[in-house]
């Protein structure tokens, strides 16, 4: 639906119940909002430039005229390049969570604008791409999803000797309660929910919080085979007569073997 209205240079607001809003001019997007992020009236408010009191008196006077960013700048609230900033990553954060969530049916309401104007452009299939990709990047940085929607958790000891943090991550660590979600928490902090999701995956990634399960990683692999006669019997079982199974794998003292062990060792040593 929202291709179709791009393609019909459709102006209005998309909305999907009480999940979010897509907001068009001439069929491209020019602002998003989603339940489950920050606005951009509350990243406003988090960076300290404006107070909430403020946005709500702003947002009353500019209600029927849409320019309410405009006022703002015009008044030294915050450059104009802070605003376009701010639109930005509210609405890449809100079109993130809001186009992979189910929905209900959304409905079109032709003529109905944001009330901070438009202050930047997003043509739809390039929208979709940029969900892509960060879905991407996500996953690259921990391929499992479990770690979204269960609250952070620090570990309580970690096995590196030094640990270096982004500025997010540090916040992150010290806001956790083991009770909120990565979603919520950035709402807590003022922060945009997909970079604090970035950042939490990179901390599993690196050992610092306590994760549900492992994420699945790729199969490593195969041992060489063991050369005939190399390895140790193996003591069978007294009552069956059927050899015990041994958990370690059969390896030979070939140079091969030898040389895939300290790779193993080498790799292990550096994982931790």
């Amino acid at each position: 639906m929202l291709s179709e209205l791009a393609e019909s240079k459709a102006t209005g607001a998309l909305k999907a119940g009480r999940s979010g809003t897509v907001y068009l001019s001439r069929g491209r997007v020019c602002y998003v909002e989603c339940a489950r992020t920050p606005t951009v009236e509350e990243l406003l408010t988090a960076s300290g430039r404006i107070t909430s009191h403020g946005v709500k008196t702003a947002r009353q006077t500019t209600a029927a005229t849409a320019d309410g960013g405009e006022m703002l700048v015009r008044r030294g609230v915050l450059s104009r390049g802070e605003l376009q900033l701010c639109v930005l990553g509210a609405t890449l954060d809100a079109s993130f969570f809001l186009f992979g969530a189910n929905v209900p049916k959304p409905r079109f309401r032709e003529g109905d604008r944001h009330w901070l104007g438009i202050h930047w452009f997003f043509d739809v299939p390039g929208l979709f791409r940029e969900c892509h990709r960060r879905r991407a990047r996500l996953d690259r940085a921990w391929p499992s999803a479990e770690l979204d929607s269960h609250p952070v958790v620090p570990v309580r000891r970690i096995r590196s000797r030094h640990v270096m943090l982004t500025a997010l991550q540090w916040e992150i660590l010290l806001n956790a309660d083991a009770d909120t979600t990565p979603v919520e928490l950035a709402r807590k902090i003022g922060r945009p929910a997909y970079p604090t999701l970035l950042a939490v995956r990179e901390m599993a990634a690196a050992g610092l919080l306590e994760c549900a399960e492992s994420p699945a990683r790729e199969k490593p692999p195969d041992l060489p085979k063991r050369v005939a006669g190399s390895a140790p019997r193996v003591a069978t079982g007294g009552g069956g007569g059927r050899p015990a199974q041994s958990s370690f794998p059969q390896i030979s003292g070939d140079p091969t073997d030898v040389n895939l062990l300290i790779r193993l060792r080498n790799a292990l040593e550096a994982f931790q």
